[in-house]
């Protein structure tokens, strides 16, 4: 008990240089949380677009992205007779611009999409889509964004639309983006007979080996994939997730020197009283154990105050109304467990010096230190 109020006694009578530390792990731990929890929320959402009522995607193989993915309509009606599917939903990704807004996502898609029959339908009816020429429908958030009611006709590239209906959808992706009754997506996009992906439900779960073998005997251009799988391996989420955590080690980093340099000064400004520890029978290793006894309750403050300051920035970007709908945190547990792991460990790394150099001091020398 005695060592540990020692400790805070030394932090205490270097509040500032205490305080500096403290900011230099909550930031770090406010970075990584706020863009671990963005990416990871839009991973979810970009995820729920491809699962829906649906247990594997088949898309073109050795592809790096889905929006470049074709599969083709003869291969769509090929799985759509495969005696495990239940149903086979064709879905064609595209970007789109307006006035003012130079990237819009599109969707392309039949009208017997589960999603379209899941939304909220503000204006038109789920059963009209695809049935109105030249009729584009818009998704809550974008209509609001694009200022567009229902019977408007609005630009999207270089062509005008009829705004046919205004869907509200849970996902942000989708309630911000455009849909287009597939065939319309395609001849916009100059990608005549071909979707970029098919979520396909299958008649027993059970028999999801042997439809993913059936699949790439008959097409060996495609991969059938699990969407557990797709989730795990799909390059993209690897690159954000990569991305993310570098970012945020970077930010820790920065962080580690901070409470470096804390507890360096710290061991500067008292090689006499060490020493006078020394000499009432500290030992190396106590003397060491209270140099990291202080950097682990940086560490610990550090936290508190990181873990506040990410999840105010998480809950005012959610507020924002030019991010409502894309900005979705996805906090799991083990991203909490792996913040904390990288906190401790980043402060009681930046300890070890300091705390060698403490451990070293000579009493007899340092007694006379000025």
């Amino acid at each position: 008990m005695r060592f540990l109020a020692l400790v805070f006694v030394n932090l205490r009578r270097h509040k500032l240089r205490a305080l500096i530390g403290v900011a230099g792990i909550g930031f770090g731990v406010a970075a990584m949380l706020t863009i671990l929890a963005i990416i990871g929320g839009a991973i979810g959402m970009f995820e729920r677009i491809l699962a829906v009522d649906s247990h594997y995607l088949v898309f073109e193989r050795n592809t790096s992205d889905l929006f470049f993915s074709s599969v083709t309509t003869k291969q769509i009606e090929g799985i759509r007779v495969l005696p495990q599917t239940e149903a086979a939903h064709p879905l064609l990704f595209g970007l789109v611009s307006a006035p003012g807004h130079p990237i819009i996502t599109c969707f392309g898609l039949e009208a017997g999409n589960p999603r379209l029959t899941r939304a909220k339908w503000i204006a038109g009816d789920a059963a009209d889509f695809g049935r109105k020429k030249n009729g584009i429908w818009l998704g809550a958030r974008a209509a609001k964004f694009l200022d567009a009611a229902a019977s408007e006709t609005i630009g999207i590239g270089r062509g005008k639309f009829f705004v046919a209906g205004i869907l509200e959808t849970e996902n942000g992706f989708e309630d911000g983006g455009v849909f287009f009754p597939l065939a319309a997506a395609q001849e916009f996009f100059h990608r005549d007979g071909v979707a970029s992906v098919v979520a396909v439900q299958l008649r027993n779960p059970a028999q999801g080996d042997a439809f993913k073998q059936a699949v790439e005997e008959a097409y060996p251009g495609l991969i059938a994939l699990e969407n557990r799988e797709f989730n795990q391996g799909y390059t993209q989420f690897r690159i954000l997730r990569f991305t993310g955590w570098a970012v945020g080690l970077c930010a820790f980093l920065l962080g580690g020197l901070g409470v470096a340099n804390t507890m360096l000064l710290s061991v500067f400004s008292r090689i006499r009283e060490i020493a006078v520890l020394r000499v009432c029978g500290f030992s190396k290793g106590q003397v060491a154990g209270l140099i990291f006894g202080e950097a682990a309750v940086i560490a610990g403050f550090g936290l508190g105050f990181g873990f506040a300051l990410g999840f105010g920035a998480l809950a005012a970007l959610q507020r924002v109304p030019q991010f409502h709908g894309y900005i979705q945190s996805a906090i799991s547990p083990l991203l909490m467990g792996g913040i904390v792991a990288t906190a401790l460990s980043t402060a009681l790394a930046g300890a070890i010096f300091p705390a060698r150099f403490a451990a070293r001091i000579q009493p007899a020398e340092a007694l006379r230190y000025e």
